[in-house]
């Protein structure tokens, strides 16, 4: 059966519904079509449920830091009642995400997309047939191909783990692999992370990720630097990783945490004239591909922006307004905060550490060692550093990294401070709560 709508948008994650959901509410003719679970991979086996998770480690970690100076017994993690409670956050998404998009008055398709050309496509025996297209089928978890490779676990399951094992080993030292490792450690697990070579973290500050890395060893993590996993054999209930000069170690479960791959695969862009990368879908100024009908959002494009979910929401309602406006105006995106989500937290937005020293003659860094800083001290913080990046020439601030604790959130006001150009003496004259965070601002910036 044939069906003919203004849009079709294909992937229900926060990217797909947002947009879905807005041009409906706009009285366009939408459909939606998702092949997985309703709601994407955010809410319901992603950024969501692992910050759940989070919150043990950082309830822990406080009760660590304040061990002898009024807390007596430091807690340990339940990991059955901790993956119960998580589960209260992903179970109603699915069934929620779908009723949302049903009562915004888009038609709603469970099953693969596959284009048969430029201005159609087949899910299961319906053709949809629209004015225009949006690939929103976000990202799926990479699979590092060496022998074994059907032994490995990815992040999906990771977020459903029954149990917590005595061992557990990452493959890849990214956001995930970091993040998980504090996760795993603070439930009680022996936790090794393996990586290619020695600079896990590329996209941080180098300097911060040897703090990060030296606070989880003390926690009980092992990082394997410059180590290349060759095979993985699976013996007597558990798993044997051997690779290059000798390496052999064993584990319970071992995870593939070396990134996200597009979700593009099924699609049959080619027949569609939509040209793509091993990154995803290419496209222009407007979010548009070459073939004029066809716009992506999400983590599906090919893009040099971190793919996050601001980011998706942020295309997604772009695109609504593009969909909606008389004007051509191309997308425009901000300085975008970056957070691992381990332990410490460790953050990041605008111009890079690493950019800053290789234009000295445009840029400043100001790094404060905030460890003494009552925020911090308050709670024992061991480790407390800001580096912020000014322009030689305004003064304004203009990139900003930090490791503490409470990195997620101070990040976000340097966020602010970025994108809203303020500068050091506008900041000077506003007045925050004390003591608080947001108070110590004036003291890294001024």
């Amino acid at each position: 059966m044939t069906h003919s709508y203004d849009v079709v948008v294909i992937g229900s994650g926060p990217a797909g519904k947002s947009a879905a959901s807005s041009l409906a509410s706009k009285n366009n003719k939408v459909a939606v079509i998702e092949n997985d679970l309703w709601g994407g991979t955010c809410p319901n086996r992603g950024c969501d449920p692992k910050k759940v998770l989070v919150s043990a480690v950082e309830s822990q970690t406080i009760a660590n830091q304040l061990s002898g100076k009024g807390i007596k017994d430091t807690p340990t993690v339940n990991w059955t009642d901790l993956m119960t409670f998580k589960k209260t956050f992903t179970d109603p998404v699915s069934e929620q995400s779908k009723k949302s998009l049903d009562s915004s008055g888009a038609d709603t398709y469970y099953g693969t997309a596959e284009f048969i050309d430029e201005k159609s496509l087949k899910v299961n025996n319906n053709v949809l047939e629209a004015d225009r297209f949006i690939i929103a089928t976000g990202a799926h978890p990479n699979i590092l191909n060496i022998k074994g490779k059907e032994h490995f676990l990815t992040s999906n399951d990771f977020l459903s783990l029954p149990d917590m094992p005595d061992t557990i080993t990452f493959i890849g030292g990214g956001y995930i692999s970091f993040e998980f490792a504090a996760i795993a450690s603070a439930a009680g697990a022996k936790v090794n992370v393996i990586q290619y070579d020695y600079s896990p973290l590329k996209q941080f500050d180098q300097e911060f990720v040897k703090e990060v890395m030296k606070e989880l060893e003390a926690k009980g993590v092992t990082f394997h630097l410059n180590t290349n996993v060759t095979e993985i054999k699976k013996e007597s209930g558990k798993y044997t990783l051997t690779g290059d000069n000798n390496f052999s170690l064993q584990t319970d479960l071992v995870f593939s945490s070396t990134g996200r791959a597009p979700s593009i695969d099924k699609l049959n862009l080619d027949k569609a004239n939509v040209p793509y990368d091993k990154k995803g879908v290419k496209v222009n100024d407007y979010l548009q591909t070459s073939n004029p009908s066809i716009y992506a959002i999400g983590d599906a494009l090919s893009k040099n922006q971190p793919k996050l979910t601001p980011v998706s929401s942020l295309e997604a309602s772009y695109i609504v307004e593009h969909f909606s406006s008389k004007e051509n105006k191309k997308i425009v995106y901000p300085s975008v905060p970056s957070i691992v989500f381990t332990s410490p937290k460790l953050a990041h937005v605008g111009v890079t550490i690493k950019e800053a020293t290789e234009d000295d003659k445009n840029y400043d860094i100001n790094e404060v060692n905030a460890s003494k800083f009552f925020s911090y001290k308050r709670t024992n913080e061991p480790v407390s550093k800001v580096k912020v990046v000014t322009d030689k020439h305004s003064g304004q601030l203009v990139g900003a990294t930090c490791i503490n604790n409470e990195a997620d959130e101070l990040i976000n006001y340097f966020s602010i401070l970025i994108n809203k150009k303020i500068k050091a003496d506008e900041l000077s004259e506003l007045l925050f709560a004390y003591p608080t965070i947001a108070s110590d601002l004036p003291y890294f910036y001024k």
